[in-house]
Protein backbone atom coordinates (compact mmCIF):
# COMPACT_ATOMS: atom_id res chain seq x y z
CA UNK A 1 0.00 0.00 0.00
CA UNK A 2 0.97 3.71 -0.84
CA UNK A 3 1.96 6.50 1.43
CA UNK A 4 -0.94 8.51 2.28
CA UNK A 5 -0.59 12.10 0.62
CA UNK A 6 0.62 14.25 3.32
CA UNK A 7 -1.19 17.68 3.52
CA UNK A 8 -0.08 20.69 5.43
CA UNK A 9 -2.72 22.99 6.39
CA UNK A 10 -2.41 26.66 7.10
CA UNK A 11 -5.26 28.73 8.11
CA UNK A 12 -4.99 31.55 11.15
CA UNK A 13 -8.42 30.05 12.21
CA UNK A 14 -8.01 27.47 14.96
CA UNK A 15 -11.30 26.02 14.59
CA UNK A 16 -10.75 25.79 10.80
CA UNK A 17 -7.90 24.00 11.01
CA UNK A 18 -9.55 21.60 13.49
CA UNK A 19 -12.03 20.74 11.19
CA UNK A 20 -9.67 20.66 7.68
CA UNK A 21 -7.68 18.25 10.39
CA UNK A 22 -10.51 15.54 11.12
CA UNK A 23 -11.89 15.89 7.39
CA UNK A 24 -8.48 15.07 5.88
CA UNK A 25 -8.09 12.44 8.42
CA UNK A 26 -11.19 10.95 7.82
CA UNK A 27 -10.10 9.89 4.20
CA UNK A 28 -7.65 6.59 4.25
CA UNK A 29 -5.31 7.97 1.75
CA UNK A 30 -4.64 11.26 2.97
CA UNK A 31 -3.10 12.58 6.48
CA UNK A 32 -1.50 15.82 7.71
CA UNK A 33 2.14 16.05 8.09
CA UNK A 34 1.00 19.59 10.47
CA UNK A 35 -0.30 22.72 10.86
CA UNK A 36 0.30 26.04 9.87
CA UNK A 37 -1.23 29.26 12.19
CA UNK A 38 0.39 31.95 9.50
CA UNK A 39 2.20 32.19 6.31
CA UNK A 40 6.04 31.97 8.06
CA UNK A 41 5.00 29.05 9.36
CA UNK A 42 4.23 27.71 6.95
CA UNK A 43 7.06 28.45 4.66
CA UNK A 44 9.28 27.03 7.68
CA UNK A 45 7.17 23.69 8.04
CA UNK A 46 7.20 23.12 4.15
CA UNK A 47 10.66 23.59 4.16
CA UNK A 48 11.24 20.93 7.36
CA UNK A 49 8.39 18.80 6.69
CA UNK A 50 8.00 18.65 2.96
CA UNK A 51 4.43 17.46 2.72
CA UNK A 52 3.42 16.57 -0.69
CA UNK A 53 0.41 19.58 -0.69
CA UNK A 54 -0.21 22.86 1.52
CA UNK A 55 -3.59 23.89 1.83
CA UNK A 56 -3.17 27.65 1.82
CA UNK A 57 -5.38 30.61 3.17
CA UNK A 58 -4.98 33.45 1.52
CA UNK A 59 -6.16 36.05 4.19
CA UNK A 60 -3.46 35.42 7.04
CA UNK A 61 -1.80 37.95 9.64
CA UNK A 62 1.78 38.87 8.92
CA UNK A 63 3.29 36.72 5.90
CA UNK A 64 -0.20 36.22 3.48
CA UNK A 65 -0.97 33.19 1.89
CA UNK A 66 -0.21 34.73 -1.69
CA UNK A 67 3.72 35.57 -0.57
CA UNK A 68 3.69 32.41 1.75
CA UNK A 69 2.95 30.51 -1.58
CA UNK A 70 5.29 32.54 -4.14
CA UNK A 71 8.37 31.42 -1.43
CA UNK A 72 7.31 28.07 -1.13
CA UNK A 73 7.16 27.26 -4.79
CA UNK A 74 10.41 28.95 -5.42
CA UNK A 75 12.50 27.36 -2.45
CA UNK A 76 14.66 24.00 -3.69
CA UNK A 77 13.83 22.60 0.24
CA UNK A 78 10.29 22.50 -0.90
CA UNK A 79 10.60 20.40 -4.01
CA UNK A 80 7.81 18.37 -5.06
CA UNK A 81 5.49 20.70 -2.90
CA UNK A 82 1.95 21.57 -3.84
CA UNK A 83 0.11 24.32 -3.15
CA UNK A 84 -3.56 24.53 -3.10
CA UNK A 85 -5.26 28.31 -2.38
CA UNK A 86 -8.02 28.61 -0.34
CA UNK A 87 -10.50 31.58 -1.39
CA UNK A 88 -13.32 33.16 -1.45
CA UNK A 89 -16.14 34.70 -4.40
CA UNK A 90 -15.45 38.32 -2.97
CA UNK A 91 -11.22 38.08 -3.14
CA UNK A 92 -11.41 36.71 -6.59
CA UNK A 93 -8.52 39.21 -6.95
CA UNK A 94 -6.41 36.86 -5.15
CA UNK A 95 -6.73 33.98 -7.50
CA UNK A 96 -4.52 35.00 -9.97
CA UNK A 97 -1.95 36.24 -7.92
CA UNK A 98 -1.58 32.95 -6.41
CA UNK A 99 -1.62 30.99 -9.89
CA UNK A 100 1.52 33.33 -11.09
CA UNK A 101 3.22 32.57 -7.51
CA UNK A 102 3.47 28.82 -8.42
CA UNK A 103 0.27 27.92 -6.92
CA UNK A 104 -1.02 24.68 -8.41
CA UNK A 105 -4.75 25.44 -8.07
CA UNK A 106 -7.32 26.89 -5.66
CA UNK A 107 -10.87 26.15 -3.61
CA UNK A 108 -13.73 28.05 -2.27
CA UNK A 109 -13.73 27.97 1.13
CA UNK A 110 -17.57 26.83 0.53
CA UNK A 111 -16.36 23.55 -1.49
CA UNK A 112 -17.69 20.45 -0.48
CA UNK A 113 -15.63 18.26 1.73
CA UNK A 114 -15.58 15.22 -0.88
CA UNK A 115 -15.19 17.59 -3.17
CA UNK A 116 -11.98 19.09 -1.09
CA UNK A 117 -10.44 15.45 -0.60
CA UNK A 118 -10.68 15.30 -4.30
CA UNK A 119 -8.88 18.17 -4.61
CA UNK A 120 -5.87 17.65 -2.50
CA UNK A 121 -5.25 14.20 -4.31
CA UNK A 122 -5.87 16.06 -7.58
CA UNK A 123 -3.00 18.15 -6.95
CA UNK A 124 -0.25 15.76 -5.13
CA UNK A 125 -1.05 13.67 -8.43
CA UNK A 126 0.97 16.74 -10.34
CA UNK A 127 -2.08 18.08 -12.21
CA UNK A 128 -4.20 21.48 -11.89
CA UNK A 129 -6.99 22.05 -10.54
CA UNK A 130 -8.74 24.44 -13.33
CA UNK A 131 -12.62 24.09 -12.62
CA UNK A 132 -13.27 25.54 -16.04
CA UNK A 133 -16.78 27.72 -14.88
CA UNK A 134 -14.89 29.63 -12.74
CA UNK A 135 -11.13 29.68 -13.18
CA UNK A 136 -10.70 30.30 -16.87
CA UNK A 137 -13.23 33.50 -16.02
CA UNK A 138 -10.50 34.37 -13.31
CA UNK A 139 -7.81 33.76 -15.59
CA UNK A 140 -9.01 35.92 -18.56
CA UNK A 141 -10.35 39.33 -16.47
CA UNK A 142 -7.15 39.02 -14.38
CA UNK A 143 -4.60 38.19 -17.13
CA UNK A 144 -5.83 40.73 -19.60
CA UNK A 145 -4.96 43.46 -16.57
CA UNK A 146 -3.06 46.34 -18.44
CA UNK A 147 -0.87 46.39 -15.32
CA UNK A 148 0.63 43.42 -15.21
CA UNK A 149 1.88 43.32 -19.18
CA UNK A 150 2.65 40.78 -21.43
CA UNK A 151 6.01 38.92 -20.68
CA UNK A 152 8.43 39.24 -23.22
CA UNK A 153 7.60 37.06 -26.43
CA UNK A 154 11.11 35.37 -26.65
CA UNK A 155 9.73 33.30 -23.90
CA UNK A 156 8.34 30.85 -26.30
CA UNK A 157 11.60 30.64 -28.57
CA UNK A 158 11.79 26.87 -28.61
CA UNK A 159 8.14 25.89 -28.73
CA UNK A 160 6.71 24.47 -31.72
CA UNK A 161 4.29 25.48 -34.03
CA UNK A 162 1.93 22.78 -32.77
CA UNK A 163 3.22 22.94 -28.92
CA UNK A 164 1.49 26.42 -29.13
CA UNK A 165 -1.68 24.54 -30.41
CA UNK A 166 -1.93 22.50 -27.78
CA UNK A 167 -1.06 25.78 -25.11
CA UNK A 168 -3.66 27.37 -26.75
CA UNK A 169 -6.02 24.58 -25.72
CA UNK A 170 -4.54 24.27 -21.91
CA UNK A 171 -5.15 27.54 -21.42
CA UNK A 172 -8.92 27.27 -22.51
CA UNK A 173 -9.11 24.56 -19.64
CA UNK A 174 -9.18 21.57 -22.27
CA UNK A 175 -8.40 18.35 -20.93
CA UNK A 176 -5.88 15.73 -22.63
CA UNK A 177 -8.76 13.88 -24.18
CA UNK A 178 -10.38 16.46 -26.11
CA UNK A 179 -7.41 18.69 -27.03
CA UNK A 180 -6.23 15.22 -28.88
CA UNK A 181 -9.83 14.85 -30.25
CA UNK A 182 -9.46 18.87 -31.67
CA UNK A 183 -6.21 18.23 -32.86
CA UNK A 184 -6.60 14.69 -34.35
CA UNK A 185 -3.83 13.47 -32.12
CA UNK A 186 -3.67 10.61 -29.27
CA UNK A 187 -3.95 11.32 -25.98
CA UNK A 188 -0.41 9.90 -25.21
CA UNK A 189 0.79 12.59 -28.20
CA UNK A 190 -0.72 15.26 -26.61
CA UNK A 191 0.72 14.32 -23.06
CA UNK A 192 4.05 14.20 -24.60
CA UNK A 193 3.27 17.87 -25.75
CA UNK A 194 2.53 19.18 -22.48
CA UNK A 195 5.36 17.37 -20.64
CA UNK A 196 7.93 19.01 -23.14
CA UNK A 197 5.75 22.58 -22.56
CA UNK A 198 6.04 21.69 -19.04
CA UNK A 199 9.94 21.88 -19.22
CA UNK A 200 10.57 24.47 -21.66
CA UNK A 201 8.87 26.96 -19.99
CA UNK A 202 9.96 26.10 -16.69
CA UNK A 203 6.43 25.13 -15.38
CA UNK A 204 5.27 23.34 -12.49
CA UNK A 205 2.28 22.33 -14.05
CA UNK A 206 -0.74 23.09 -16.25
CA UNK A 207 -2.51 25.93 -14.06
CA UNK A 208 1.10 27.96 -15.03
CA UNK A 209 1.05 26.83 -18.77
CA UNK A 210 -2.63 28.81 -18.40
CA UNK A 211 -0.97 32.02 -17.02
CA UNK A 212 2.33 31.82 -19.24
CA UNK A 213 0.09 31.66 -22.36
CA UNK A 214 -2.30 34.54 -21.26
CA UNK A 215 0.48 36.27 -20.21
CA UNK A 216 2.46 35.99 -23.38
CA UNK A 217 0.07 36.83 -25.71
CA UNK A 218 -0.96 33.36 -27.29
CA UNK A 219 -4.49 33.22 -25.66
CA UNK A 220 -6.16 36.84 -25.26
CA UNK A 221 -7.25 38.47 -22.54
CA UNK A 222 -10.81 37.80 -23.84
CA UNK A 223 -11.04 34.47 -24.20
CA UNK A 224 -9.56 34.92 -28.43
CA UNK A 225 -6.96 33.23 -30.03
CA UNK A 226 -4.83 36.17 -31.55
CA UNK A 227 -4.62 36.02 -35.46
CA UNK A 228 -2.25 32.89 -37.07
CA UNK A 229 1.47 33.93 -36.55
Amino acid sequence: MSRPVRVLVADDQALLRAGFRLLIESAPDLAVAGEAVGGEQAVELARRLRPDVVLMDVRMPGTDGLEATRRICADPDAVGTRVLVLTTFDLDEYVYAALRGGASGFLLKDVLPADLLTALRVVAAGDALLAPAVTRRLIREFAGREEQGPRSVPELTGVTPREREVLRLVARGLPNPVIAERLGLSVATVKTHVRRLLAKLRAHDRAQLVVVAYETGLVTAGGRLPAAE
